[in-house]
């Protein structure tokens, strides 16, 4: 039995990974989808201070309150900054890392570093709310309408998501992700699980790599992949499962 934990993106929830629990679940694998601080079920948590440590810090206790060891460990879009920092200081606790369609960060990057234009244009829809610039509102066609930001098509889903996406301090995107222990955040073996639309965007030397040890998986959808596409991520995510860390 492996034991998964999947850290949401921006704007998101726990609640976005239902799908591919499940099935992982029903493959008698032990899932946790903890939602981070100000999102989701959490919202009504919303602080001025909440930032990318704040999130790396949700997710360290997960692992340790839980008690939680040979982790594998995915970070989608955002997530992908929160798993990185998640793993630099909780290494001992992590078996596997996997970025879903996410920010594959080095030291001293913030999200708007590794995103760049697609990041910072979400900021001219934000709103400062009780003291917190926030971004990706759910009420801004930016986030949920098809074909848009996340990628999804379906009404339906379009519909599930606008009723639970919530708005993210902008400050998280800003902050730059402190390493101090790259050595053994380095070693853990790292998978990719990507949108083939976003292939191009990102590092080759690291996505040609991945992909002649084995280390990629291409999906051909939208962002939000494991809305729109549950089955094929919750099979990649059993194969990283069965791979040897060797």
């Amino acid at each position: 039995m492996a034991t998964y934990v999947l850290v949401h993106g921006g704007g998101h929830g726990g609640w976005c990974y239902q799908r591919v629990a499940r099935i992982l679940r029903s493959a008698g694998h032990e899932v946790h989808t903890p939602t981070l601080s100000g999102l989701g079920e959490r919202s009504h948590l919303m602080r001025p201070g909440i930032d990318l440590d704040t999130h790396i810090h949700d997710i360290v206790n997960v692992l340790h309150y839980e008690d939680l060891r040979d982790v594998i460990l995915v970070g989608h879009s955002y997530g992908g900054m929160v798993v990185t920092g998640v793993a630099d200081r909780a290494a001992g606790r992590i078996g596997r890392l996997v970025y879903l369609d996410a920010a594959n960060p080095v030291n001293n990057q913030s999200l708007v570093d590794v995103s760049g234009p697609v990041i910072e244009s979400t900021r001219p829809f934000g709103r400062v709310i009780d003291g917190v610039e926030l971004v990706l509102l759910p009420d801004s066609e930016q986030t949920y309408e098809p074909g848009t930001l996340y990628g999804v098509t379906d009404p339906d889903d379009g519909a599930w998501m606008a009723e639970r996406l919530t708005g993210h301090p902008w400050k998280c995107f800003e902050q730059k992700l402190e390493l101090t222990n790259e050595a053994a955040l380095w070693a853990i073996p790292e998978y990719h699980i990507v949108c083939t639309s976003t292939l191009k965007t990102r590092d080759p030397e690291l996505m040609e790599k991945a992909r002649a040890e084995g280390r990629l998986w291409a999906i051909d959808t939208g962002h939000d992949l494991m809305i729109t596409e549950p089955e094929a991520v919750a099979d990649a995510l059993l194969q990283v499962a069965s791979r040897s860390n060797a």
